[in-house]
This record gives C-alpha cells, structure tokens and sequence, in this order.
C-alpha cells in the first residue's frame, strides 16, 4: 500500500509540477504528517525531490528529471478501459482518437492486463440519457470543444427561454459537461461564470483571438456549486396539499426528485382514512398544476389559492367531458371513500426502470 502512494505522489510531482504538502496529502487522501515521511523516503531512495520554503513553496522534482515507472495494476487496467466512454468522445470528435488510444495501451499491456482490460468492457456499459428520452442534437459541440481545448473566444447565437429568444455572446469557454444525457457549456462572459446549454447554440464562430483561463478555476467545483444552486433556486415555492399515503408512495416515479424528497419529508401522519398532508416544493403554479394532475382524485391541493382555482377548473372541465361517472354522484363532495391507486407500479419497483406502456 505504501510503495503503491510513493508511485502516485512520484507522478504527482512529475505531472503537476510544484505542489505543496497539503495539496498532496488532498490529493493522496492521507495526513501532512505522512507526506512529510514520504517525500524523505523518496529522497533517500534517490529521486531529486526538493522543498522551496515560503508562501508559494512546495515540493518538486528536479528540472528535467522523468521517471519510466508506467506499471498497471489489474484494477488499474480494468478501470482504464471503463473510462474510456465511447459514446461521449464520439460526440466531441474524439471517438476515432480514444479507440486508437485504446488499441495502442493493450498492444503495450502484458496479456493478462491487456484480457482484464477487454472483459471490463464487454462487461460494463455506460448509458448516459435518461429513459424515454431521445439524445438532443448537438451539432456545435466539437467546435466549442475544440475553443476550450486551444482557450479560444467563441461568438455564439444562443436560444434561451425568455426575450428576446435568440441572443449573440462573445464567451470565453472554460469546460464542457456531460448531465444526464445533455451536454452544457461553462464559460465567462461578461466577467461572469455562466452555463449554456449546448443544445440550445444555434452558430458559433471561433475566434483566433485567446482567452486567458482563470488560474484558480475548477470546473468540478464549479459544476458542483452550480448545479445545488439550479436545483435550490428552481424550486422557490411551496404548495400544501392533502394526499393519500398511496399517492405519497407513488410520487417518486412521476415527480421530479426535489419535488418529490420534499413532499416525503414534510408528510404528515396519515388519518384514519389514509389521507395525510405535506407541502411540497413547486417551481411555478402552471409546473404545479401539470404535476399534481398526475396524482388524479388522491391529491387536494389546500394553498395556494391559485393553484387550487386551477385544478378545480380543470375537474369541472373533465366532468363535462365525462358526465355520469358512476363514482363520482352529483353533489358529492371530499375525496372517495375507496380511492383508487393511479397506477399498478407497487412503493417497491424501481422508480428509475422502464414502464411498460
């Protein structure tokens, strides 16, 4: 275990330059105190590693100085070819570049790193997109690929949601991220982080001019803080309904996940008639009222007002579409004695698993 560290905090110096301790023992997931024995372990074993003291010190290796250490372990090969997402690097332009990367590692492999490589590829599949959900075109990405690679400011035409609809950005592009099945471009304009969807770029032209990338940016940090704070803003209300607790079960294979962990969280006890009440976050009344139609008669929506109005309109309107229903009887009023479930999926399926239709 420890000659596996030294190997990695060798590459670590050789790949990343100047690193202080800290940032190494980040990096190897021990303390300071074993970077320290570590760094002189490696010293006295002869590699030129040396300390620069001061706030902008740290350890490096001597100018110059490589080492030929390219061993895999068998982990190390399986998981090498699980990385390799074809279906990615085919949309950036790069899926004839990782295949032939890919052939040229298991020429170079022993042969029994090399069949450890292949089953782990015949036996594990990535499918990014989600179900029921056709990949969206993106027919600008390998150019906005290309602009983050080479650090290129990129003039793009943009569709957004709100007017005017269509919008020209000159942007500095700072990363790409595959979410879900769709692609989205971080990048700086106007002094600002933003993130477009790659999808929604309707030209780009790629400039000769540079851009200089900011020393301190981390796009997983990024993407990460980014995405909580969609996810948080997207959902600014709340609604308070009363549900059946079988409509409580069944709302994490029809709902969005943030509408649905909140419902769950804010639930009540349920009365003796299995009904219970809850709030539930809401992105909109026109979103809330296009979802909660999906729970039918086990669901009443208490507050807003607005939203009830909505629903209750669009129960009148189907009951003209539907008169006679032998259920519902004329001047009935309050949910039925016996509701029924809205679908035959049980609380125990998978919510993520296909539904036969």
């Amino acid at each position: 275990m420890r000659a596996s560290r030294l190997v990695s905090l060798l590459l670590l110096l050789q790949t990343r330059g100047r690193m202080t301790a800290q940032e190494l023992a980040d990096a190897l997931e021990v303390s300071v105190r074993t970077v320290y024995r570590d760094v002189e372990s490696l010293g006295a074993a002869g590699v030129p590693v040396y300390a620069d003291r001061g706030p902008a010190g740290g350890y490096q290796l001597l100018e110059g100085y490589r080492t030929r250490l390219t061993g895999l372990t068998a982990p190390e090969a399986e998981a090498l070819f699980l990385a390799g997402m074809p279906g990615p690097a085919a949309d950036l332009g790069l899926g004839p570049v990782v295949a032939a990367a890919e052939l040229k590692v298991l020429a170079a492999l022993p042969g029994e790193l090399a069949d450890r490589g292949g089953r782990a590829r015949q036996r594990f599949h990535l499918d990014a997109p989600g179900w029921f959900r056709h990949p969206e075109p993106t027919p600008h990405l390998t150019a906005l690929a290309r602009a983050v690679w080479e650090d290129r400011l990129v003039e793009m035409r943009y569709r957004r949601w709100r007017a005017p609809r269509e919008v020209t950005r000159t942007v500095a592009p700072l990363g790409v991220v595959l979410k879900a099945g769709r692609w989205y471009l971080v990048a700086r304009c106007d002094d600002q982080v933003r993130t477009y969807r790659v999808g929604a770029v309707l030209d780009v032209a790629v400039s000769d001019e540079r851009h200089e990338r900011p020393a301190d940016f981390d796009l997983a940090d990024y993407w990460r803080e980014w995405t909580e704070r969609y996810e948080r803003d997207v959902y600014r209300d709340h609604a308070r309904i009363r549900l059946t607790v079988a409509a409580l079960e069944f709302m994490p294979y029809v709902f969005p996940p943030e509408m649905s962990r909140g419902a769950r969280a804010a639930a009540g006890e349920p009365g003796p008639d299995g009904w219970l009440e809850t709030t539930v976050p809401i992105e909109s009344v026109r979103h809330a009222h296009t979802e909660l139609l999906k729970l039918g008669a086990e669901v009443e929506v208490l507050e807003p007002a607005e939203l009830r109005e909505r629903l209750a309109a669009t129960a009148h309107a189907m009951a003209r579409l539907y008169p006679g229903a032998p259920d519902a009887p004329a001047g009935a009023a309050g949910p039925p004695a016996t509701p029924a479930r809205p679908c035959p999926l049980t609380p125990r399926a998978d919510p993520a698993a296909p539904v036969r239709r």
